[in-house]
């Protein structure tokens, strides 16, 4: 325009710009909307690490396992093999062999056991990477609002107490073990499963997601494609129990497997209600490791495969079925190993306050993922409000029992009324997918 003035081209925003922008739009939603998940979750990790730091300053450790662990491996080390003859202050040695090197390893790191703090520190970090990798699972999954992240790391004090003031060896087993889920829900089927098998060589309640498991990989690759999978799980149990297999394999087996270990009634969090000779009564453990079984089987055939499916279809090759195959979704992965494992825990013999972390970082997916509607979300949370106070109560009470299993029976039938969850797509169907939204 002839003697007009010229104007700037106006500049488009950057797309950091724009996300923040659309954050502060949505702040008031930013709890409940699950493509949040990331920016909170991320917040609440670098929140944890001061509170890591401060837990371990300020609160007294308090010595349970920690010396008993020391023992036990410093009989392995002047030469011991024989898991008979291995034992610590509170009883013999009853970990696999993935146990006893990774506390070596510890014992040599913090002085033979001595530098507490050290340990203390070298735990906030299991603690910080358990974190991340159960907050990379619900990232990928995004079923859960963002807000309840708050109780799965910073609410919870047994989980801090479990953590970095008692040292036990279950945060190593279960960081294992989300690893391994991370790797099934990448694809990679067989590192997962030689991880998942170092995460049972540390403690043998990583055997609760195996039913689980065994269900994916049947219905990811079949049969005979499943065998050598669960033939690395095997080998690597052997290679690293070889040492003290070769001393004396019945102790090993019968100590690092003991399936019958009796337990103390002084220590049961879920069956304090009951009288302590039908607690310690072998029929007893029978019966709850029948409706166990039964329970695994009913989800097996009825809640995890398709519909109309039979199982052994599952036996066959993918490509050979009957129903077109289908990768298993993330959501399929998780729910179907969250759900093994909970299982389990609903009928477990005896619950100690260390277990608690077998199974606190899955409660709220399996929450989120019931498939009654009604159970709003003031209602998850105080069920998830009554597990943290009955797994807090010391030492536990006929209430905080009763109040546990009932919350165990409202999640197992939330989760059998859930509706089947869609396979991902094949490869196949993908490509149709896309070609149509690119039309």
């Amino acid at each position: 325009m002839a003697g007009g003035v010229r104007r700037k081209p106006a500049v488009s925003p950057s797309p950091l710009w724009g996300k923040i922008h659309t954050v502060w739009q949505d702040k008031h939603l930013l709890l409940f909307k699950t493509e949040y998940t990331f920016l909170v979750v991320s917040v609440l990790w670098f929140l944890e690490i001061g509170i890591n730091f401060w837990v371990i300053q300020k609160v007294a450790y308090t010595e349970i396992d920690w010396k008993a662990y020391m023992d036990e491996v410093e009989g392995v080390i002047n030469g011991t093999y024989d898991y008979t003859q291995l034992k610590g202050d509170t009883g013999p040695l009853v970990y696999p062999a993935g146990f006893v090197y990774i506390f070596t390893a510890l014992y040599y790191i913090t002085s033979h056991g001595t530098n507490i703090r050290l340990g203390q520190y070298i735990f906030a970090v299991f603690y910080l990477i358990t974190l991340l990798l159960v907050f990379r699972i619900y990232n990928r999954t995004k079923k859960v609002p963002p807000y309840v992240f708050f109780f799965v790391c910073c609410a919870s004090y047994r989980i801090h107490s479990i953590f970095v003031l008692r040292l036990f060896n279950d945060p190593v087993a279960m960081m294992l073990l989300f690893a391994s889920i991370n790797l099934f829900i990448d694809g990679h089927w067989t590192v997962g499963c030689g991880l998942y098998s170092l995460a049972v060589s540390v403690k043998m309640n990583v055997l609760l997601f195996a039913p689980g498991l065994l269900f994916l990989l049947l219905w990811e690759f079949g049969l005979i494609r499943t065998i050598p999978k669960l033939s690395l799980c095997a080998g690597i149990q052997l290679l690293l129990g070889l040492p003290f297999l070769l001393e004396n394999p019945v102790g090993y087996v019968s100590r690092a497997f003991d399936l019958g270990r009796q337990f103390f009634f002084k220590w049961t969090v879920n069956w304090r209600f009951l009288p302590e000779w039908l607690f310690l009564n072998r029929y007893f453990h029978l019966a709850l490791l029948a409706a166990h079984l039964i329970t695994l089987l009913l989800f097996a055939l009825c809640r995890w495969k398709r519909p109309g499916q039979s199982v052994f279809e599952l036996l066959k090759e993918p490509s050979k079925r009957k129903v077109p195959a289908q990768k298993s979704s993330v959501d399929q992965i998780v729910l179907v190993l969250f759900t093994s494992n909970f299982i389990g825990m609903c009928f477990s013999r005896s619950l100690h306050y260390q277990f608690y972390v077998w199974y606190f970082h899955t409660l709220p997916y399996l929450l989120w993922s019931g498939g009654v509607k009604k159970l709003a979300h003031l209602l998850r949370v105080l069920i998830l409000g009554l597990i943290e106070l009955s797994w807090n109560t010391y030492p536990s009470t006929n209430s905080s029992s009763a109040s546990l299993h009932v919350c165990h029976l409202i999640i197992l039938l939330c989760l059998w009324l859930a509706p089947p969850l869609p396979s991902a797509p094949s490869e196949g169907q993908q490509h149709t997918a896309d070609k149509d939204k690119r039309h």
